[in-house]
């Protein structure tokens, strides 16, 4: 069988390129830069479709990242942590179709908390809904079986952060309260997918 050379062209074309990552990838738009993430849907399943139907709703627009986690004297470079953000306390009150989120321990994703990973914030199991954390650092004690929740199941990890950890560092180093809140919330403009 003979194939003319613009056959093989297309052939090869078709067979070799486009990307293979079919993980879904997100951006998120802040008022000190943005960044972008990819999800896991194979390993968390729950999580990633919940955490990507609350975009597709319009939940993330105009929210914030409100509370950070850091190392006082530490230097930027050498801090870990985390930022969290969701609707609390922007716009709460008008999610309440929002639906709590099964959780989906480490122990069963084998995702762990490392240096840009996206985790669920919760109180109990399966009561994260909106509100979502970054990693700054080795995080590992928020998996499961660490020393946080109470339960020991850990927090639910989903993505990655792919590009833009330099703006999760620059929200960290926000002026604070003293406490683990920031003086002036940092605007999430918008969460779309790409």
């Amino acid at each position: 069988m003979k194939f003319s050379l613009p056959v093989i062209a297309l052939i090869l074309i078709t067979s070799c390129g486009g990307p293979t990552n079919h993980n879904p990838q997100i951006r998120i738009y802040t008022s000190v830069g943005d960044m972008e993430a990819e999800l896991y849907p194979d390993k968390a399943p729950k999580t990633v479709n919940a955490f990507l139907q609350n975009i597709d709703a319009g939940v993330y627009t105009n929210t914030s990242f409100y509370r950070v986690l850091y190392y006082e004297g530490a230097t930027t470079a050498a801090n870990t942590g985390l930022v969290q953000a969701g609707t609390w306390p922007s716009d709460n009150h008008l999610f309440s179709f929002v639906k709590n989120i099964p959780h989906e321990p480490t122990s069963q994703t084998r995702l762990t908390h490392t240096n840009g990973v996206l985790s669920m914030a919760r109180t109990t199991a399966g009561t994260a809904s909106t509100e979502f954390f970054i990693c700054i650092g080795d995080q590992s004690t928020l998996d499961a079986g660490g020393n946080t929740p109470a339960d020991k199941q850990g927090f639910a990890a989903f993505g990655q952060v792919t590009n833009g950890m330099d703006i999760v560092r620059k929200i960290q180093i926000q002026p604070s309260n003293g406490g683990d809140g920031f003086k002036d919330k940092i605007q999430v403009y918008k969460i779309i997918r790409l």
